[in-house]
Order: C-alpha cells, then sequence, then structure tokens
C-alpha cells in the first residue's frame, strides 16, 4: 500500500558497492540472531540535509555507518565517502549488501512509509524521520509488522527528551499549573522556499505532518492520546510572486481535546514565517498558572526557554541547573540501538509516532468535512502516555569537585545517617530577612525563586518569616512539598530538649509541613532562653533583639550551660518524634564535627557554614565529604570587597558570569550547596544559571588564589 500522497518507491538502480565483502556470507535469520556487539552498525537511507544533522558524533558513539542509501548518486556517494562504507541508490541492494541491524530513515516525508515497510519486511529494525507515515492505516500497519516479526520501530522528534522540555515537564510534575484545560502551540515551519534547498517535499506534505508533529509529539508525551478534533479549518495562501507553491494546504488550525489534559489549539503553517513572534512556541494555561515554552522542537537549550507565570504574576524565567549541552539528533538512535543491544524490541515511539499520524489525519478530516471527529484509537490507547517527562530528581551527587549532573525539581532522600547522604539541587534559597544591617520582607524575592525553579528554602527561626513561607507554599501555583527541600532551624536560646522541640512544632505549624527535610541547629553554643520566638517579624525590633540576644546587665550575652553534645543529643528527639528526617548544625568547625560523628547515635546529614573564595573551609569541606554529609555555603556572595576581584571578574568574562555567579559556579563545582539570598530578580535568576555552570581545575585553582586565613567579618 502507497501513501496518498503518490509515493515514489526506492529507484531500483544500483550505484554500486565497491567490493563484494559487503555482501552477507550467512543468512538474515542466522545474523538476526546473533548477540550485538559494543559497536552497532547502521545503514543510513537518504542522505539529505538531515542526513548531515545526524552524522555528527558519530565517529565518537557507539553506532558504526555501514551504508548510505539515496536516489540522488551523488549525494549517497559524497556522505559514504566520508565513513569510508558503500553508497547505493537501491534499497534492496544495499539491505542486501550491507551488514547493518539497524535502519535509519532519513527520507522525504511521503517516502518514510514505503523505506520503512522496506526494511522491516528484511528484518531490520528501524528508526525513522518523523512522520512515519502519512496514513493512519499505513503508519499502524508498520507497527504491527514490526510487532509480529519481534522487531524494534522508533519514529522521530525525540524532543520531549530535550533538556528545555525536560525542564518544562519537571515544572508539570511539580504541580505548578494545576489542573490544565487550555494549550496554544505553534509550528511555523515558514516560507521552506527561502530557507530550504529542497523545499518539494514540505510543499507537497504541508507544515502539519512536518512542523505540527514537534508540539504534538511533546503534548501526547505529557497528556497521553488526543480524543477528538473539536473543529479544524486549512487555508490555501501563499505569495503570488514564488514559483514553487503548496499542492497541501499551507496553513492549518485546529482545536485537539486531549482525553487526560487540556483543549489545545495548534497552528501549522507555512505561509506564516519562521521568524515570526512565535516560531514552535507553546502555552499551557491551567487553574493556578501558565507555561510557556519557547521551542518545542529545539534540540538544544537556553536560559530563557521556559518560563512560569501563577496567576496575578507576571512570567518567571526557569532557567537551568545544571549544565545542559543539548541533544543531538544521533542520541536518540543511540539510545534506540542499545535497547536492541541489551535484548530489546521498543516499538514505544513508534506507537506515539503512529497515534499523532491518527491526530494529523483527523485534523485533516475535520478541516474538510467539519468537526468534530474522534481520532482512531491507533497506537495509544487511552489514559497511557508514551514519553513522560522523566522523574524530577534533585543532584544525587557525590560532594567533589567532579559534581554530578542536576535536574531542576528534588525527589528528596533524607536518611539520616552517614549509610544514605542527602540529595539536593545545585542551589538553594536563602530566607533570612536580615541584609545590611535592616530587616526586609522576602515575601516577593522568595516567590520569585520558586517561580524561577528554586527547590532548597533555607528558613529559621531567627527569620520570624516562617509563617510567610507557609503562606507563599500553600498558594496556587506553588510546587508541591514534594518538590521542595525545607531546612529549619532553631535559634541558640532553644538548645534545651524542651524549648528544641517546642522551637520545632512552632516552626513546622507555621510553615503548615509535617516535617522538616534537615533541622539544623543554628549555632553551636547556647544562650539564655528569654521566651518563645514565634513570629518575630510582627514584633518590635527592640523587643526581636530582647529576645534573641539576652544580654547581662553589663551589657554581655547571657551563654547558658548547654554544651554541644548535649544540644546534639536534644536534636536527636525531633527525628525520633518524626519532625524531621535528618538533622544538622550550622556554623561548626572541624573539630565540632567531628564531636558530633562521636555523640549518639544519629550523624548530621548536612553541615552549613560560610564559605566563599576569602573562606573555602577545604578541610572541613573534605572531611564532611569522606562522611557523605552535604555542605551548604551560606553568605556566599557577601563578603565585603569579594565581587571586586580581578580574577572573579575575569573568569566571568571568559564564561559570560558575573562575580557573583562565578562564585555561585565554583561552590557548586565543588558539590558544595551556596543558598545566596537576592532580592533583586536579576540576581535570583543569574545565580541559578551560576550554579548551571563547572568551573575547569584551572579556574577553581585560579579562584583559590583568593584564600585569606586572616578573614573576618
Amino acid at each position: 500500500m502507497t501513501d496518498k500522497r503518490g509515493l515514489r518507491e526506492v529507484s531500483i538502480r544500483h550505484c554500486g558497492s565497491r567490493t563484494g565483502d559487503w555482501r552477507r556470507t550467512a543468512c538474515r535469520g542466522a545474523y538476526i540472531s546473533h548477540t550485538l556487539g559494543t559497536t552497532v552498525n547502521c545503514l543510513f537511507v537518504g542522505a539529505g540535509a538531515i542526513a548531515d544533522e545526524y552524522v555528527r558524533g558519530l565517529s565518537a558513539g557507539s553506532l558504526s555507518l555501514a551504508g548510505v542509501c539515496d536516489l540522488d548518486k551523488k549525494r549517497a556517494t559524497a556522505l559514504a565517502d566520508r565513513y569510508d562504507c558503500p553508497g547505493f541508490t537501491d534499497l534492496e541492494a544495499a539491505l542486501t549488501s550491507v551488514d547493518a541491524d539497524l535502519v535509519v530513515n532519513l527520507t522525504s516525508h511521503a517516502a518514510h512509509a514505503a523505506v520503512t515497510r522496506t526494511a522491516l519486511t528484511a528484518d531490520r529494525h528501524v528508526y525513522s524521520q518523523k512522520p512515519i507515515a502519512l496514513e493512519t492505516q499505513a503508519a499502524n500497519e508498520l507497527l504491527e509488522t514490526a510487532r509480529e516479526k519481534g522487531l524494534a520501530l522508533a519514529c522521530a522528534p525525540a524532543t520531549p527528551r530535550a533538556p528545555a522540555q525536560q525542564r518544562a515537564g519537571r515544572l508539570l510534575a511539580d504541580g505548578r499549573l494545576g489542573p490544565i484545560q487550555l494549550g496554544y502551540a505553534h509550528a511555523h515551519v515558514g516560507r521552506v522556499t527561502d530557507w530550504h534547498d529542497r523545499p518539494e517535499s514540505f510543499l507537497e506534505t504541508g507544515p502539519l505532518y512536518d512542523g505540527g508533529v514537534y508540539p504534538l509529539a511533546l503534548l501526547t508525551a505529557w497528556f497521553g492520546p488526543v480524543k477528538r478534533v473539536r473543529v479544524a479549518d486549512t487555508l490555501d495562501i501563499w505569495p503570488d510572486r514564488e514559483d514553487q507553491s503548496p499542492t497541501a494546504p499551507g496553513h492549518v488550525e485546529a482545536m485537539l481535546e486531549f482525553t487526560a489534559g487540556p483543549i489545545v489549539r495548534l497552528t501549522a503553517s507555512l505561509y506564516t514565517p519562521h521568524r515570526a513572534r512565535e516560531f514552535y512556541g507553546l502555552e499551557l494555561h491551567g487553574d493556578d498558572g501558565s507555561l510557556y515554552l519557547c521551542d518545542t522542537g529545539a534540540m538544544d537549550d537556553a536560559a530563557d526557554a521556559v518560563s512560569f507565570g501563577r496567576v496575578g504574576r507576571e512570567y518567571t524565567i526557569v532557567p537551568p541547573q545544571t549544565s545542559t549541552d543539548g541533544r543531538e539528533y544521533l542520541t536518540s538512535v543511540e539510545q534506540f540501538a542499545a535497547r536492541i543491544e541489551s535484548g530489546e524490541a521498543p516499538r514505544d515511539s513508534g506507537r506515539q509516532g503512529v497515534h499523532i499520524v491518527a491526530i494529523c489525519n483527523a485534523i485533516e478530516k475535520a478541516a474538510e468535512y467539519g468537526g468534530p471527529v474522534n481520532v482512531k484509537p491507533y497506537g495509544l490507547s487511552a489514559g497511557q502516555v508514551i514519553t513522560p517527562a522523566e522523574p524530577a530528581a534533585m543532584e544525587s551527587t557525590t560532594t567533589t569537585a567532579t559534581a554530578a549532573t542536576t535536574t531542576n525539581s528534588p525527589t528528596i532522600s533524607t536518611p539520616a545517617n552517614r549509610d544514605g547522604g542527602v540529595t539536593l539541587p545545585p542551589v538553594g534559597f536563602g530566607c533570612s530577612r536580615y541584609r545590611d544591617g535592616e530587616y526586609h520582607d522576602r515575601v516577593e524575592s522568595i516567590t520569585t525563586a520558586l517561580d524561577a525553579g528554586y527547590r532548597l528554602l533555607d528558613s529559621a527561626e531567627l527569620y520570624g518569616n516562617e509563617h510567610r513561607i507557609g503562606e507563599l507554599l500553600a498558594t496556587p501555583g506553588s510546587p508541591d512539598r514534594e518538590s521542595v527541600f525545607i531546612i529549619g532551624k532553631p535559634w541558640r536560646t532553644n538548645h534545651r530538649q524542651e524549648n528544641l522541640v517546642t522551637a520545632c512544632t512552632g516552626s513546622l505549624k507555621e510553615i503548615g509541613i509535617d516535617a522538616f527535610d534537615c533541622y539544623m541547629l543554628h549555632w553551636p553554643d547556647a544562650w539564655a532562653h528569654r521566651g518563645r520566638l514565634d513570629r518575630l517579624a510582627e514584633k518590635s525590633v527592640t523587643r526581636q533583639e530582647e529576645l534573641t540576644f539576652p544580654e547581662t546587665d553589663d551589657g554581655t550575652i547571657e551563654t547558658a550551660e548547654i554544651p554541644l553534645t548535649t544540644a546534639w543529643e536534644n536534636m536527636h528527639h525531633v527525628v525520633d518524634r518524626g519532625l524531621a528526617h535528618s538533622i544538622g548544625a550550622c556554623n561548626i568547625s572541624l573539630a565540632q564535627l567531628e564531636t558530633l560523628l562521636e555523640t549518639g547515635d544519629v550523624d548530621p546529614a548536612l553541615v552549613q557554614v560560610e564559605r566563599h573564595p576569602y573562606q573555602p573551609r577545604n578541610q572541613l569541606v573534605a572531611a564532611c565529604d569522606d562522611q557523605n554529609i552535604r555542605v551548604i555555603a551560606h553568605s556566599p556572595l557577601s563578603a565585603p570587597g569579594l565581587l571586586e576581584e580581578s580574577v572573579l571578574r575575569e573568569i566571568g568574562h571568559e564564561r559570560d558570569l558575573s562575580p557573583a555567579e562565578v562564585v555561585i559556579s565554583w561552590n557548586a563545582t565543588h558539590g558544595v550547596v551556596p543558598i545566596p539570598s537576592s532580592t533583586t530578580e536579576s540576581h535570583i535568576l543569574g545565580n541559578l544559571r551560576g550554579a548551571a555552570t563547572r568551573l575547569s581545575p584551572d579556574e577553581c585553582a585560579r579562584i583559590e588564589t583568593l584564600k585569606n586565613p586572616d578573614f573576618e567579618r
């Protein structure tokens, strides 16, 4: 069966192999049963512009190009010569001659189905460029053939696995938008006669099966199948001056109803230029907030690729929190081949490809005959999500300078002993109200931080704003509790057991959570208790000072006879009572860390100290690394004169970072989690940018020259 747009079968003309060595010496059945080696041979069918994208990195990967086939002999030979393999114009001859278990189908849109069918019939696994076919029945037959033969079948695009799309998916998984009811997706392929050397395939196929596939792949990955096309329309519009014009509708619009998600208006156009304000943008709107992804088809990443806007607030950029190098086209083929090599026959993206063709066919039918049109249940079943966004996960890190990669949203694992450790994001947000000698309302900055993707909040009884944090976390548009790592700290006037437990339960009530992810001694030494510290921010400054800095008659601080060992044993009670998943200590020395490790049955999961290039605390950091204790750096940017240092400016210039972002990156590179307490939106976003960058050993060594043993506040 051929596709409806006049499919041309691959020519039987044969370019000719260079030697007879490329022919098989055993039957296909014997070949397919063998265990694949570490390098998988593949046959490229199609040697056009997209093939150049796929061959990038081929020599360094796990795939070997064993042959190239293209109707254009010159193109086939040119690509084959680059990789010292034979070139063909006859697919049957290529399949007979080339010892390749995997066919990568990079032909024009209308040829995809026929090439894939031929390859499957020859017992080859197939990875196909999108679309998998142009008719639902043909697409489903390919899937059935693969299933019956036990072969793997995959279909591009793999963009749901690209970094910006993954970040957007994790934001959805955070529950930020609430129930999602409406969306707008654009696929402006643009005037292909202006930017493509061979536009004929695009003009024959139209924008829906080319550009429209990108948002459809992402939306079906997130929300599962489309139930019906509510309404659709097409337009035959094109500039009169053009010598070539589309033979398929050049502009398509449709309203799609997902079984388990929003109603999305999809626009796909050849007429609208691809340099229009909207290119491949996607906007989703829920009861509690909105998400904007600037390009559903992007393989690379950009700091401003994803934005979130909760109801009543402007959009905030959600930058990456880990280095993102983008995704190569070949990556998906390599991953597909690895699954085949392990004994699988994956067809999940093939099923998704079939469903996307069914959606496109239903859109065309609705445009021609009127809607609504139900989407045929090919490929996906109701509620089935084919390529969901990967589960949100914090940095499951080592704390060495190699610094593991991270994601934006955490899966919290907080065992209270050194056998497990604590997983954290690469950067957190300090919630202290005290800045530059004054108290500040932090509601706006904490809200911005949450919207930008910060998922570690450093709170404390002393800050007096725990109830404000609780109000923010309860506000529609905030992330789910499970997505945020929350630190609490009792003030040093509450080291006695009864006071400490009371302080912890009071703080939990203010924030509105059942347990802290980590509860930490704010300081190791104890001061006299002067009363409860509930809602300090609502008390006068004089009263705050009386409660938190108890003085004797001569004006000195009144201490309490509670040694660190006793305070640490008292901290065990918050774990025993389920008030915290783990405990830690702030502002301690190396000797005091050793004391904690020798005291009681629960070791610290976190240690928080002031750390910056003037005071790197390398011995303490190394000792914590040895004990699987994570280190958090408070006050990473506030040391007087630090951000004026020339070495930070020089590295920042080389890295396109500010001096502050360099310091954040230096901490993250060493596996230390900085918790800046910025109040300016540009700084809040910039610190995330710094956390996503890993410095070289040489750069770290240059920064280490700033160490000042005499540094004091």
